[in-house]
């Protein structure tokens, strides 16, 4: 899954929970964009393609940053 996401969205994927569990997994993503509307655009196909692989549930949470927020 891991690999997947980062081929075909260009995501950084870690798992970051639930690392013995083969039923259940934590997986967190960071995508990069220039601005904002590409960034929702990148984690609506995301989600889209994680809606279409596992209909039966899954769970998702979205944080948007902008370089502005990251400076000190």
């Amino acid at each position: 899954m891991k690999a997947h996401l980062s081929r075909r969205f260009g995501a950084s994927v870690a798992e970051t929970d639930h690392h013995d569990l083969w039923q259940r997994s934590t997986l967190s993503c960071a995508l990069v964009a220039r601005d904002a509307s590409g960034a929702q655009r990148q984690a609506d196909a995301l989600e889209r393609w994680l809606s279409g692989r596992f209909p039966e549930g899954y769970s998702m949470e979205r944080i948007l940053l902008s370089s502005e927020d990251l400076k000190p």
